[in-house]
């Protein structure tokens, strides 16, 4: 078959595996993985060894150091002290405990060289957030959980591979006491080169010598070459070498990380893509069932016996309880960085000559697999019985700072509920921090956004923008992250007319606070100081009770006991809730 044929079609399925993956909500190695031993081993439709040739392993080994820049960029160690003691342990000490013990496990199941185990452990400590957030999405566990599982996987994943890293060059420099000065050059020329490369690149982009439309592009050059020269100098030390950049960049004070992210997150997409497949259809099927009894025992070991005793020691003595610790127990599974390390080291290794090297893919995959689709499958099943999980997601991003916008949020904050404001004025976004809302400061539409932006939790969109255009394309581009019936948004006098026009398109506004209520209204009350009001609706207290005793109110929505929010229209009528209200200052005196 045609090569670039080929080569365009495992792009092409690698592409739609992740859309499949977004649609879905479900982690993205799952498709890739599926799609990889289809096109590989099953029906033998692409073979990557004769297919790339002598390429393969430069392919695999640019793209493996492309990625672990990547995952290197975001471990800020300053960051790690904000998320929580449970958070800290579970990336240090609950880390470490993995480490050993599924080291330990291996070695002794399947009688293999003691460091191929210690690499075996170290590239299955990793959870990651590619695995992670889309799980967390669809399960709704409570926040502790949630925030916990969140971070520890974008933690531990650039912590994880650093170890994975050493462990490699530990083996590679003999792994001998009179070998510990081949591993030390090794640490050495990669330490330094790490550590000048981030100043040279440093003060390249913050002295402007770089333009901004190479920057992105300069970078990658600058990892790929920094990485090959690495390796000149000292046998595999390269891929250690761009893991001490990105840390380094990622500690750098005032450095401007978040475009070159942007764009190492965009072809890192397409790298794991592209790379999985080409892994996946690497796999030999005869050998990943020659692991045998002795596999699933390694697997359901990792998952109910380490997995649980990494998080009880991790949070000990913490606030979480027994179900919590359970939920977070049950959520692990590995990912992007275990599988495609591990294929790379089991080509690397072949000439090493040590016993059990053959067994690095086919166990990594195994507890890929497994971890997957066993605890990511049966996660939401687990939540509901433990009960941790929420009944929906309950929170609100709202677009836009404005004294409306600002206002509305406040009330949500102030039942419990919680918020995001979104918006890249910074002095509208100020105001937004000083009343205590959690901000997003940047266009919610943006790249930017959809990396960054935490939305888990999150399930409702209120557009309150100025700018209609960008309520407009903020309801378009949340359609598939919200149910449609929970984005709305805020109407304007000129939008009076245009309900005709609207109801053509094959996408309806929901228009927030209903049909006659608009943003002029809303800005009129707030200016003359109309204040929020919430009142109790029972059985006895109805909502025409209540509208007989205000006569002057704006109805704006509806919280029920679980956090629900409704939006109140002509057509709804609440009861057993809490009523929000927009009502003049003069009345509430009264």
């Amino acid at each position: 078959m045609d090569t670039a044929l080929m080569l365009s079609a495992v792009v092409g399925l690698g592409i739609a595996a992740q859309w499949l993956a977004w649609y879905l909500k479900q982690p993205s190695i799952l498709f890739l993985l599926l799609i990889g031993i289809l096109i590989g081993p099953v029906f033998n439709l692409f073979n990557p060894d004769v297919i790339l040739s002598d390429l393969l392993f430069p392919f695999i080994s640019l793209g493996v150091a492309v990625i672990l820049f990547e995952g290197a960029l975001t471990l800020e160690f300053e960051e790690i002290k904000h998320h929580g003691r449970v958070v800290q342990l579970l990336v240090t000490i609950g880390m470490s405990i993995t480490i050993i013990l599924i080291s330990l496990i291996t070695y002794f199941l399947f009688d293999i060289d003691w460091r191929i185990a210690l690499l075996f452990g170290s590239l299955v400590c990793v959870t990651g957030p590619t695995v992670i957030v889309p799980l967390l999405r669809s399960v709704r566990p409570n926040e502790n959980i949630s925030n916990i599982l969140k971070w520890e996987g974008i933690i531990i994943d650039p912590m994880g591979a650093i170890a994975v890293v050493l462990v490699y060059e530990y083996i590679i420099s003999g792994g001998e006491a009179s070998e510990i000065g081949t591993f030390a050059k090794i640490i050495g020329i990669a330490g330094v080169l790490g550590m000048v490369g981030a100043w040279i690149l440093a003060n390249l982009i913050k002295r402007h010598f770089i333009p901004e439309f190479l920057r992105n592009v300069f970078v990658l050059a600058y990892i790929l070459l920094l990485f090959s020269t690495s390796n000149h100098f000292a046998h595999e030390s390269g891929l250690l070498t761009v893991t001490v950049l990105g840390v380094a960049l990622a500690n750098w004070k005032n450095f401007p990380k978040e475009n070159i992210l942007e764009f190492k997150e965009s072809l890192t997409v397409l790298l794991i893509s592209v790379l999985f497949i080409v892994l996946a259809a690497r796999m030999n099927l005869e050998s990943l069932l020659s692991v045998g009894l002795s596999g699933i025992a390694l697997l359901f070991l990792a998952m109910f016996i380490v997995r649980p005793l990494a998080v009880w020691i991790s949070s000990f003595r913490s606030n979480l309880t027994f179900n919590e610790k359970a939920m977070i127990s049950w959520v692990g599974p590995r990912g992007i960085v275990a599988a495609a390390i591990s294929s790379l080291f089991a080509i690397q290794l072949q000439g090493y000559n040590i016993k059990g090297t053959e067994l690095l893919i086919p166990l990594v995959f195994l507890i890929i697999i497994g971890t997957v689709l066993i605890q990511g499958l049966g996660a939401k099943a687990i939540a509901g019985l433990l009960g941790v999980r929420e009944v929906a997601n309950t929170g609100v991003l709202i677009v836009g700072s404005s004294p409306v916008a600002l206002t509305i949020a406040k009330s949500l904050k102030d039942l419990g509920i919680d918020v995001i404001v979104a918006n890249s004025n910074y002095s509208e976004i100020s105001k937004a921090r000083m009343l205590g809302l959690r901000t997003y400061y940047g266009s919610p539409i943006s790249t930017h956004a959809d990396n960054y932006l935490d939305l888990i939790g999150i399930g409702y969109l209120f557009a309150i923008s100025t700018d209609k255009e960008l309520n407009t394309l903020s309801e378009i581009h949340y359609r598939h992250e919200f149910d449609e019936n929970n984005i709305y948004r805020i109407r304007f006098s000129e939008d009076n007319n245009q309900t005709e026009r609207h109801n053509k398109h094959s996408y309806r506004s929901n228009w927030l606070f209903g049909q006659d209520i608009t943003y002029a209204k809303l800005a009129s009350l707030i200016s003359k100081n109309a204040r929020i009001k919430v009142t109790n609706l029972t059985d006895n207290y109805t909502f025409e009770k209540y509208k007989e005793d205000n006569k002057q109110f704006l109805p704006l929505y509806t919280v029920d006991e679980n956090n629900l929010i409704s939006i109140i229209d002509a057509e709804h009528m609440p009861k057993n809730c809490r009523l929000v209200s927009l009502v003049p200052e003069e009345k509430l005196d009264k």
